[in-house]
């Protein structure tokens, strides 16, 4: 997300999660970091995966967490269809970033962390979708489902020592503190919550997070781009 989209965020609402402390034990919860209060310290760490051509002229952009219900049906119904729609056509890209609701869903911060030791092993979208499908299943542990997560990674043809090596760790805890926070900033109290931006604009919040919903304000977007470079 560029440093334009802090200007358009204003100041930071209260946080809406407890703040914990950076171990190198299982990170279950965001950590605090230095800077975290400052706008450009939060762009500078939160970082979003892409779905789609980095070149797409219009973005869509989801803060979701795993363990929503509404996050999993939106990633089982919609997202599929913007997959095929306008990801693939090249109008635009989708870019997820965790939003984990820890005081509702104690497990999201860390399925948040595994998705994320997958992507280092460059099996994210597959992990991210097989934690939605399973959600069911997972979100009803009582303690931390290291174990399931673990059976999720093999699931998707992940290398097991590695993952589990980062899971059972407090890796990649700062992104997702970072990618949080960047949602408070930019006025995020729920999940899904989707934005779309084009070119290097603003985000907008979208009202409607239904496919048609979406691709209505991506076809919308396009032909403002189109009309603002003279294209007929």
């Amino acid at each position: 997300m560029n440093r334009k989209t802090v200007a358009m965020a204003g100041a930071l609402v209260p946080s809406l999660f407890v703040l914990g402390c950076g171990t190198s034990q299982v990170a279950t919860d965001p950590v605090e970091f230095e800077g975290m209060d400052d706008p450009q310290t939060v762009v500078g760490f939160s970082d979003g995966v892409t779905l789609g051509s980095e070149e797409a002229p219009v973005t869509i952009a989801e803060f979701g967490d795993y363990q929503c219900p509404g996050c999993g049906a939106f990633a089982a119904t919609v997202k599929p269809q913007l997959d095929l729609a306008l990801l693939q056509t090249g109008k635009a890209k989708f870019v997820f970033y965790d939003f984990p609701l820890i005081t509702i869903h104690p497990h999201a911060f860390l399925a948040s962390r595994a998705a994320r030791c997958a992507l280092d092993q460059d099996r994210y979208w597959e992990y991210h979708d097989t934690l939605f499908r399973n959600q069911s299943v997972w979100s009803r542990s009582q303690s931390a489902p290291l174990g399931l997560f673990e059976d999720y990674a093999a699931e998707v043809g992940l290398e097991a020592t590695a993952f589990r090596a980062c899971l059972r760790s407090d890796q990649h805890a700062l992104t997702v503190t970072a990618n949080l926070q960047l949602g408070i900033l930019l006025g995020v109290t729920g999940t899904p919550t989707v934005l779309a931006s084009q070119g290097d604009g603003g985000f907008q919040r979208l009202g409607d997070n239904s496919f048609e919903g979406i691709r209505g304000v991506v076809e919308e977007m396009l032909d403002q781009m189109g009309q603002e470079s003279g294209a007929p």
